[in-house]
This record gives structure tokens, C-alpha cells and sequence, in this order.
């Protein structure tokens, strides 16, 4: 067995009935690169061929009773290929719109923790001919980075698969009993004694960076920064419900380039102000303009800065505002630059291990029953939002990739939504493209597609300033 990290846990902790904690990815594939075609069986094959390079795929959950401490992995010793491989074909017209619908309703659902946790459709029946592969993989296993690592082992340069390497002898593990169990869980909490006490240091080490960066920023004059529990109630904020839906679409990663060269930000910046102009219009029409910033939690890699942490998800929060009550475009941008740079400030003087620290000091029980008692009676609907929004960005393959032979054409990410807010953005950079995946719970967000699409308009704007900026 092998005990899972805090930060990995965490996911565990908090996912609920109408928060389901995956993250789910889409691949449209072009079947006609297949030196020797392609089908499911072979799409199926090549998984198989490919699970010794993703080890965590055939490694099940055993939860410990009274979440006494985390939950443990084992090689699951019942692991069947078939139980998360599958095949849909479309019924209707194969359109995107059609796509997008199977794909909201594949995401409603939460992996079942019984089994490995992970799951994939290859979904035929597209009017383009190209074939769609969708997969959901939970957050306890995945991170943004960690997911493009392991979707890496599945992927080839080249039409021609490489020969898979068998790395070792896979070895199913015998479920232990509850008693065991329990037995592992508390004999692991006695031995490491000096968890909360780290925990308690670290966290007041960060708090006392966190105030002292942020009275320097006063004492400066600096512009106020983002921060949790201070935004806004929009359309998009409250109490979410199971229901999903996504939108995607594309766009050449070139115009964001030049627009990053015309006005000296970062990519990071214009997707950020793209999302701020398109949430402008859709306020304008679906609810009203607030007269202050919305605020976005962005998610940031930590991977490398600690070279011993095992958890697949080394990440951490940074919070930007998103001017919406601005509305140039330009102007947008601007302030989110300046904002973000004060951000930055201030999420590296409270370090990266806050999610650890926290988990070490409230006991998973009492963490679960808050977060489920948070859920269940609508508190996400009174309080204020923790956050507006989530907008995560992702560095991708900046080359073709393939998968079976075929060719990679698109790659739309959709990451988790968390109780009070109900949209997620994620973009993927892949192969000279932005990809740019929408989810969210419609019960709360209206004229989802029209979203996606102001988003659009944002970024044209953009690129019009840049254009006439450079003359």
C-alpha cells in the first residue's frame, strides 16, 4: 500500500454529489493518418500496451475507516481494461454542438471509487469524419502537469506507434481488511507525530510573509490585490448542482503573441483579459455589471520547487482581479498586468504548501462534514463567493502529436468547478493553437455558447489594438 500525499487527499475531502472531482479532456483525432487504420480495438490495444508507462491507471483506492488518516493506493487486483475503455457513436447529426452535449453529461457523472480512478469513450459518429476520445481522470491522480505527463505516454511523435517498453512486472495486491486498515492508518499517525506540528509552523511562517508583503504594498501604494472571500455575487456564483456542460474552440496561439509583443504582458495576461472581456458581455445581457473587479483563481504549477514531493498535484492559488466594471479592452489588459504582478507578490510570500498545511491540521472528517454541510444547505447561494471564476492555463506539446496513428487536431481541457462558482475556463497551448475548454453548471450559467464566443470578440479586439498599436 501506499499512503496518498495531503495535497492529492485533498480532492478526496472535498468532492461531493454535485461536485464531482475529475478532470476530463477531449481529443479529436484524425483517423485517416493510421498507417493501418483505425478502430476501438485498436485505440484499445494501444492503452493496454501502454499501462506500465501510467502506473497510478490500474491502482485502486482503499479509504481508510473514520478517515483516521489518508487513503491508501494498491494494484488493483480485479483491474479489468474493459471497465474503463468504452465506445459511443453519436445518434444524432455528429455535430460539436452534439459532442459537447455527451461530453457535459459524461462529466455529471463521478467515477465510481471502487475502481481505478479513470475512465475514457472513444466517441465515433462526427459529420468531419474525425473520431472524438474523451477521458475523465480524478483530481486525486491528476494535476494539470501530471495529466499532460501521463496523456505523454499514451501520445507518439509520429503516425507509427513506438513499441511500448514493458518498464516491470505489474503485480496485483491483495485488499487488506478493514482491520488492517485501520491498523496501517493509526500506526502511521503515531510514527509521524510532527505533521500538525510542521503544519502549524509553516502555516504561521506564510501568514507572517503574507502581512508583511501585503503592509509593504500599502506603505508603497500599491494597488489592493485579489483575495478569497472578497468578491462580488454575479450570475455565475452559487449553489451548483450536478449538471454540466461544456463549449470549446480554438484559437492561433500567434494572435496572442502579438498581442503580448504590442503591449510588453504576458500569454498569461491576454487570456485572463479575453475572459474578462467576454464575462463583461455576458454580465451586460444576464444579470449587471458590478462596479467593482470580479475575482479569478488561477491555478500555479509548483512542480520543481520541491524535488522530494510525490503528489501528482503540486499546485497552488493565485487570485486576480478581472476589471469587468473597465470596459476597453485594452484598458482591461492593462489592469490585469499591473494586478497580476501585485498577485504574485503575494502568493510567493505564502509559499506552496499551503493545501498540505491545511489538510495536516483539520482532521479529514471535520473537513468533509463542513465542506458537505456548505453544499447541502445552499450557504454558496447567502455568502460571499470565494472566487468568481477559475481560469487555469496550460503549456501543451508545441508539436503534432498522435495517438494510435492518428493525428491529434484538437485538444479542450475542462477542469472541476467548486461549490459557489459556477464556470471553469482552462486553456491548453497544443500545436500552434490556444484550445480553450468551458465547463460549467447551467443551472446557474446561461447562454453558455454565447459565453465562449465573447470570449472570442475579446481576443479580436485585442488583436485589432495590437495591430494598430504596432503602426
Amino acid at each position: 500500500m501506499e499512503r496518498l500525499t495531503a495535497p492529492d487527499a485533498w480532492f478526496l475531502y472535498l468532492e461531493s454529489a454535485t461536485m464531482p472531482l475529475h478532470v476530463t479532456g477531449l481529443l479529436l483525432l484524425d483517423p485517416s493518418t493510421a498507417p493501418k487504420g483505425f478502430s476501438f480495438d485498436q485505440l484499445r490495444r494501444h492503452v493496454d500496451g501502454r499501462l506500465d508507462a501510467m502506473p497510478m491507471l490500474r491502482r485502486r483506492l482503499v479509504e481508510v475507516p473514520a478517515a483516521i488518516d489518508h487513503a491508501c493506493w494498491i494494484e488493483d487486483p480485479e483491474f479489468d481494461l474493459d471497465r474503463h475503455v468504452h465506445r459511443h457513436v453519436l445518434s444524432g447529426a455528429g455535430t460539436e454542438r452534439e459532442l459537447a452535449a455527451f461530453i457535459g453529461g459524461y462529466s455529471s457523472v463521478r467515477l465510481n471509487r471502487k475502481f481505478p480512478l479513470w475512465d475514457m469513450v472513444v466517441v465515433e459518429g462526427l459529420d468531419d469524419g474525425n473520431v472524438a476520445l474523451v477521458m475523465k481522470m480524478h483530481h486525486c491522480i491528476v494535476d494539470g502537469v501530471t495529466g499532460m505527463t501521463m496523456m505523454g505516454s499514451l501520445m507518439d511523435l509520429t503516425p507509427k506507434p513506438k513499441r511500448p517498453r514493458r518498464h516491470s512486472d505489474w503485480t496485483p495486491e491483495r485488499v487488506p481488511g478493514s482491520r488492517e486498515v485501520i491498523a496501517s492508518a493509526t500506526w502511521h499517525r503515531l510514527t509521524t507525530p510532527m505533521r500538525p506540528v510542521r503544519a502549524v509552523v509553516d502555516v504561521s511562517s506564510s501568514l507572517a510573509r503574507l502581512a508583511g508583503t501585503a503592509a509593504w504594498r500599502r506603505i508603497s501604494g500599491a494597488e489592493a490585490a485579489a483575495h478569497p472571500l472578497n468578491a462580488p455575487r454575479t450570475c455565475v456564483n452559487g449553489s451548483i448542482t450536478a449538471r454540466r456542460a461544456v463549449a470549446f474552440d480554438r484559437r492561433p496561439i500567434e494572435d496572442f503573441k502579438a498581442i503580448r509583443s504590442a503591449f510588453g504582458v504576458t500569454i498569461n495576461d491576454v487570456v485572463l483579459a479575453a475572459c474578462t472581456f467576454g464575462l463583461r458581455r455576458h454580465l451586460e445581457v444576464n444579470d449587471r455589471v458590478p462596479d467593482r473587479p470580479l475575482v479569478c483563481s488561477v491555478p500555479v504549477s509548483t512542480h520543481g520547487h520541491d524535488r522530494a514531493d510525490r503528489s501528482s498535484n503540486q499546485v497552488s492559488d493565485m487570485f486576480v482581479h478581472l476589471p469587468v466594471q473597465l470596459a476597453d479592452p485594452v484598458a482591461q489588459l492593462r489592469s490585469i498586468h499591473t494586478g497580476s504582478l501585485g498577485a504574485k507578490q503575494l502568493h510567493e510570500s505564502i509559499g506552496t504548501d499551503m493545501i498540505r498545511d491545511v489538510i495536516e491540521l483539520v482532521p479529514a472528517t471535520i473537513f468533509h462534514l463542513v465542506t458537505r454541510l456548505y453544499s447541502m444547505t445552499g450557504l454558496a447561494s447567502r455568502l460571499a463567493p470565494v472566487h468568481n471564476v477559475i481560469v487555469s492555463n496550460v503549456i501543451g506539446s508545441p508539436v503534432k502529436l498522435y495517438l494510435a496513428g492518428a493525428e491529434i487536431v484538437g485538444m479542450f481541457p475542462f477542469g472541476p468547478l467548486i461549490e459557489g462558482s459556477g464556470l471553469n475556463i482552462t486553456v491548453l497551448s497544443n500545436n500552434g493553437d490556444m484550445n480553450f475548454g468551458l465547463i460549467a453548471c447551467p443551472d446557474l450559467v446561461a447562454d453558455f455558447e454565447g459565453l465562449l464566443d465573447n470570449i472570442g470578440e475579446g481576443i479580436d479586439a485585442l488583436l485589432e489594438a495590437a495591430v494598430s498599436q504596432s503602426r
